[in-house]
């Protein structure tokens, strides 16, 4: 998502800098390196800035394993806590710190939405798998470390965003539309589990909306206000593309699938129920509210950007 806001802000004109670690490829906007572990040149990026969003985190698209476990971690542990170290240095701070954090915070919900103000913090649900715990583990340290880092004046907002449907190859739009093109596009395990989601065009504007409006921070929902069964989901992302097969899959076929795609089914099987409270209730008004209209929008986006044969 790095990338779509770069693109966006870029493209208004704004002038952007993004950190990144090893080579950069050729962009239109400014790169600067960074290791996300050392204070560096790069932190004078971040004097008199309007806003910094930090997105570090390693994919959790891959096995649960020690290892991966504990880059997984890391990787958003440390960069917070160093952003917030370069931060408490600066002598005119940005304006806006906002920090990744995630929907999958909260616990599986079958039953009612979780909003930021009746919902529930994940983690102690009976016989949760150890995945889904290690997953709300991940996210209440992640805000923990943002939240307690110092810098004071600076406005903080973590993005407990939903996934973020983007057209772009290689996005998890991507993988799920890949499902349908080649008859695979049922549903997973019961199909009862909510999905949460965002298309892309509502992730930019409510970042645009969450920087325009001061009296918003702390923990808010980045997701449309119209999560669905996984059923349901996938139903209308092939009647979007035009097909009506959609091979289901069971749980035992996705752990078994899983293990072979070095992926693990808490990213399928849990189920994420969230709405945004806070930004409806503050005015926001989402393109995109329901799954059909945005399906329906990226699938022809794809169609058209050419990204794959149809």
């Amino acid at each position: 998502m790095g990338q779509v806001l770069a693109r966006h802000f870029h493209g208004r004109g704004d002038a952007v800098v993004v950190l990144a670690r090893g080579e950069s490829r050729s962009r239109p906007w400014s790169t600067v390196a960074w290791d996300g572990i050392s204070l560096g040149a790069w932190a004078d990026q971040l004097e008199d800035a309007d806003v910094l969003i930090n997105l570090a985190g390693r994919n959790v698209n891959c096995r649960y394993n020690e290892a991966n476990r504990r880059a997984i971690m890391d990787s958003r542990i440390v960069t917070t806590k160093l952003l917030g170290r370069a931060v408490a240095g600066l002598k005119r701070p940005p304006r806006i710190w906002m920090n990744a954090s995630t929907a999958t915070i909260y616990r599986h919900a079958l039953d009612r939405p979780m909003d930021e103000r009746t919902g529930e913090i994940g983690g102690g649900e009976p016989n949760a798998p150890s995945t889904w715990r290690f997953s709300i583990e991940v996210a209440t340290k992640w805000e923990e470390a943002f939240f307690s880092a110092s810098g004071p004046g600076v406005r903080r907002i973590a993005l407990r965003s939903a996934m973020t449907m983007s057209p772009d190859r290689g996005g998890i739009f991507d993988v799920l539309l890949g499902l349908v093109r080649f008859g695979l596009g049922g549903a997973s395990g019961s199909g009862q589990q909510f999905v949460s989601w965002i298309h892309e065009a509502d992730f930019v504007a409510a970042i645009e909306y969450l920087i325009a409006h001061d009296e918003l921070d702390g923990a808010v929902n980045v997701s449309s206000p119209g999560p669905l069964p996984n059923r349901e989901f996938m139903r209308a992302l092939r009647q979007a593309w035009g097909t009506r097969i959609g091979l289901p899959a069971t749980a035992l076929m996705l752990e078994t699938g899983a293990v072979f795609l070095r992926t693990e089914t808490e990213l399928i099987l849990k189920s994420r129920r969230v709405i945004p409270g806070r930004l409806l209730e503050s005015g926001f008004q989402f393109r995109f509210p329901e799954w059909p209209a945005a399906a329906s929008d990226l699938v022809a986006q794809w169609r058209k950007s050419g990204s794959g044969a149809s």
